[in-house]
């Protein structure tokens, strides 16, 4: 049936809400929630399908997932440690559509019987994988979604990078989900510029006191760039504001040039914008703008690691043009919409364009590279 993959196989970034109560490196979480009440609130908010755990070390039981069965249409994927026919055949009669397969604890025989057994049950299965070897194991087995988790369960430590490492080199023919540590937008985003086609978020919408909209804003777009930022003090306030991506810009002819990437938070993507040649610069995404005539051209293009992932639709040089939002509202693909936009505009702008991510500079300013705070907030506001 699918059920699962299909589900996470739509256009844009899906997500998988989780149900847990505690989890061995966080402790108690959430430990009265009802299986029940998340279900209906991660439907509500947008999720593609719902993650159950079932094992008691994360305080849960197969009567958490008949629960969820009962108020859900969702996919359902069962998580535990399991090793045996059994175990999905109990998750099956439980009401999953999928079950957890994790390949640190299977040999690759094993692995393949159960995805057999699975499949007979007409179960989806989801292979974990937490590093390079693990990835390769999973693509020999034919492994389709296959999960990527940032958490090593041996230590519990977390490791974002190296996840989008793997999430980057996985195949593109398979249904890829970044699992763990996903608790805002910019953590999405940046699986989903590696080529996720989902996360798995767990713990965020647990700890909220209102799941459903903690997931409808972590889905949520365009994501929301403040660009032309030099200072601690102005980075801290764009992230504070609820900012998803935070620009410097090292071209050396802007008025706004930072000399370097500035630190920003786990929560936030740093960008780095330069005219003419690519460069390394520290940063987790580069806005790229080819140089015409003296001066940066019109439009750029934004780098992951050298791949383009988005288009960047801009203002002429120094002009206007009144059918600036007509033109991005007519390209295809991820488009960041930039151009004099702030509070008074950003939102008739989203409503023409429908952009994946707005970005603003100048007119958020007291001056060239230094933020006025009060115009920051209420762009951001407005954008979100």
């Amino acid at each position: 049936m699918a059920r699962l993959r299909d589900a996470l196989a739509g256009p844009g970034l899906a997500a998988i809400a989780e149900f847990k109560r505690r989890s061995p490196s966080a402790g108690d979480i959430n430990a009265f929630a009802s299986p029940a009440q998340h279900a209906q609130a991660y439907e509500r908010g947008g999720a593609a399908a719902m993650s159950v755990l079932v094992d008691e070390r994360f305080a849960g039981t197969w009567d958490d997932l008949r629960a969820a069965r009962a108020a859900t249409e969702l996919p359902l994927l069962a998580k535990g440690f399991f090793s045996t026919p059994d175990h999905l055949r109990t998750a099956c009669e439980a009401g999953a559509d999928a079950a957890l397969l994790i390949l640190r604890d299977l040999d690759d025989a094993t692995a393949a019987a159960l995805m057999t057994a699975a499949a007979e049950l007409d179960l989806d299965t989801l292979v974990e994988a937490h590093d390079a070897r693990e990835l390769d194991r999973a693509v020999r087995l034919g492994a389709d979604p296959i999960g990527l988790n940032a958490r090593d369960l041996g230590t519990f430590a977390i490791d974002r990078r190296a996840q989008l490492g793997l999430v980057a080199r996985a195949p593109q023919d398979r249904i890829v989900i970044a699992e763990s540590a996903v608790h805002s937008r910019a953590q999405a985003a940046a699986a989903e510029l590696a080529g996720a086609d989902a996360v798995l978020v767990g713990t965020a919408l647990m700890r909220s006191p209102d799941p459903e909209a903690t997931l409808r804003d972590l889905l949520g777009r365009p994501l929301v760039k403040v660009c032309g930022l030099t200072r601690e003090e102005d980075v801290a306030a764009a992230a504070e504001a609820g900012a998803d991506l935070l620009g410097f810009v090292l071209a050396q002819e802007s008025p706004r040039r930072a000399a370097e990437v500035l630190p920003v938070p786990d929560t936030t993507l740093s960008v780095a914008v330069l005219v003419g040649e690519h460069e390394e610069n520290g940063a987790d995404l580069t806005q790229l703008y080819a140089r015409e005539n003296g001066h940066r051209a019109r439009d750029a293009v934004l780098l992951r690691d050298g791949t383009p992932v988005a288009e960047v639709l801009d203002l002429p040089w120094g002009e206007q043009d009144e059918g600036h939002w007509g033109r991005a509202a007519g390209a295809g693909g991820r488009v960041m919409l930039a151009g004099r936009l702030a509070a008074d505009n950003v939102r008739e702008a989203i409503e023409r364009v429908r952009p994946w991510a707005v970005d603003a500079s100048s007119r958020l300013e007291r001056g060239p590279g230094v933020k006025d705070h009060d115009a920051v907030r209420a762009y951001v506001e407005a954008a979100r």
